[in-house]
């Protein structure tokens, strides 16, 4: 299965320090991660701000996703990237979370500020 990583998502797992592969594995095996062009234009622009966010460590282990024209938005991207692989998708964020959940995609969200949780739909 393939992983789709949101800003806020990447940026709640470094916080919580988590091993990401251990946790995952559990949850969805040995996923493909995949990063939105625009999500990673948001971690570029956070890390200035907050070391720490192994933004070196997604870079390596991500395959970075153009976005397509007309979604502008990096949600939009996701939502739509989501749908086409049939993807779960790391995130915190409640709107996009509620988006997905309306389209019948996996979820995966740090909880507890310590371990991740899978939602299906």
């Amino acid at each position: 299965m393939d992983l789709i990583i949101d800003a806020c998502g990447w940026v709640a797992v470094a916080r919580a320090r988590l091993n990401i592969d251990l946790e995952l594995r559990p949850l969805l095996g040995q996923p493909r991660w995949l990063l939105p062009a625009g999500v990673e234009r948001e971690l570029e622009r956070l890390d200035e701000e907050e070391r720490g966010l192994l933004l070196d460590l997604v870079r390596r282990r991500a395959t970075v996703v153009p976005s397509p024209e007309g979604l502008a938005h990096p949600d939009d991207h996701i939502m739509a990237l989501a749908t086409e692989r049939e993807a779960a998708v790391l995130t915190v964020d409640r709107a996009l979370k509620a988006r997905l959940m309306n389209e019948g995609t996996t979820i995966i969200e740090v909880v507890d500020g310590h371990r991740l949780r899978r939602v299906d739909p």
